[in-house]
């Protein structure tokens, strides 16, 4: 079986979309996205360059973490592209900290964006009192599992925690490996560790702690990475997970290695898009107790601060046609649906979609740790996860060290 990489692809260089030579006055514009869109992204700017004489579009691929890499160096020298996709949380704040991103408060308003987009999306793009960014998407995280996987082990959808340690201990009998991960990078096992948190902690104190009102440095943390070094040493996790490359695990995944993955509902698409039967796959929210609520983050384009208004007003005729239910129809394989509109629903094909959006409605969700966190924050949690993980760190070591880079980032 043939299996596509999902969150990112490798790193795909600069590829120019239209003739931009045919064009001698064409307001010249550069866009910076993920690798893993490229086969809609190519297609949908030659149509906007050929319907648009007057701007030429020039699109460079990236994977996810060499975006957030490509986009710091290039603020680091003044030379980020016209526009960008990015995540919100501290991800896309790093650039309005840093005076890079153009501040679409007025634009908004003026263009009537309050009536058009969801207040949710909205707020989440709204960073250091500014409005940092277009809205593409608002994402939440489900467990994805393999039904026919479930009906043979016997296993109903767990509803408690305890429900769920039951099923990861049968799925491990059987002969499955009950949880993906992949620990590169650090954020796909990231998505597990959060959920323990939130099981431990509960809401009201997980909440404080993301934003630096409690200690990091408590028994719920403890707690929660040392049930996650039990998943571990069980065998609840694949072998060498922590090397492991999170765009591959769709491979464990789709094969039947591994019986659930954390995912958020672009993973519908990313099914359909290795020609899985989307019907053998369903979602759930993880049953961390409480309200069993969903880690949830934005994605957004932000455009150059640098830009002028003809230049600006040609960037978002551009976001405005790429997210038009036009291409949404040709290419909703590779879109993160619902769009964050009022109203907005998921094509007919991708069947979890719409009910992981109304379940984190019902249950409320969490900013997810990468975007609650700022990067140098995020990284000693990541350490913390494999050390853990291979035995070279305590619990009680990994909860101190996340409160210590807390404390001193906060001093900075």
């Amino acid at each position: 079986m043939k299996f596509k990489k999902v969150m990112a692809a490798a790193l795909a260089g600069t590829m120019v979309v239209g003739a931009a030579t045919s064009v001698s006055a064409a307001t010249e514009l550069t866009f910076w996205t993920l690798s893993t869109r490229q086969e809609a992204v190519d297609p949908i700017t030659e149509a906007f360059n050929e319907a648009n004489e007057d701007i030429n579009v020039t699109v460079s691929y990236y994977d996810t973490d060499g975006i957030k890499d490509a986009c710091k160096v290039a603020a680091s020298s003044d030379s980020l592209p016209s526009m960008w996709f990015n995540w919100g949380g501290s991800l896309g704040q790093f650039y309005v900290d840093n005076g890079k991103t153009y501040d679409l408060t007025e634009y908004a308003s003026a263009n009537g964006w309050s009536d058009e987009f969801s207040a949710g999306a909205l707020n989440l793009c709204t960073l250091g009192g500014q409005l940092c960014g277009y809205p593409t998407s608002y994402n939440v995280l489900g467990v994805y599992y393999n039904k026919s996987i479930f009906e043979e082990c016997g296993i109903e959808i767990p509803t408690t925690f305890d429900e769920f340690e039951a099923a990861c201990a049968t799925l491990k009998e059987k002969g499955y490996t009950p949880m993906a991960a992949a620990g590169l990078n650090g954020w796909h096992v990231m998505r597990w560790v959060e959920l323990l948190v939130e099981h431990y902690a509960g809401t009201e104190l997980h909440d404080k702690m993301n934003s630096f009102e409690e200690s990091w440095n408590n028994e719920a943390v403890v707690q929660a990475l040392t049930k996650y070094k039990e998943w571990v040493d069980a065998g609840y996790f694949p072998d060498g997970f922590i090397t492991a490359d999170p765009n591959d695990t769709i491979m464990s995944f789709g094969s039947g290695e591994c019986a659930m993955d954390l995912q958020g509902q672009w993973y519908d698409g990313n099914i359909l898009q290795n020609e899985l039967d989307i019907n053998n796959y369903g979602a759930f929210a993880f049953p961390s107790g409480e309200t069993n609520r969903m880690s949830a983050f934005a994605e957004m384009t932000q455009f150059n601060k640098n830009l002028s208004e003809e230049e600006l007003d040609a960037c978002v005729k551009y976001v405005d046609y790429y997210y038009s239910q036009e291409n949404i129809d040709a290419y909703g394989q590779y879109y993160n649906l619902p769009l964050p509109k009022d109203g907005a629903k998921a094509p007919a094909d991708q069947v979890n979609v719409d009910g992981m959006i109304e379940t984190s409605n019902t249950n409320g969700t969490f900013t997810i740790t990468d975007q609650a966190f700022p990067t140098e924050i995020a990284d000693v949690l990541f350490n913390a996860q494999d050390a853990i993980a291979n035995g070279e760190m305590t619990p009680e070591e990994g909860a101190a060290n996340i409160q210590a880079a807390i404390e001193a980032y906060q001093a900075k």
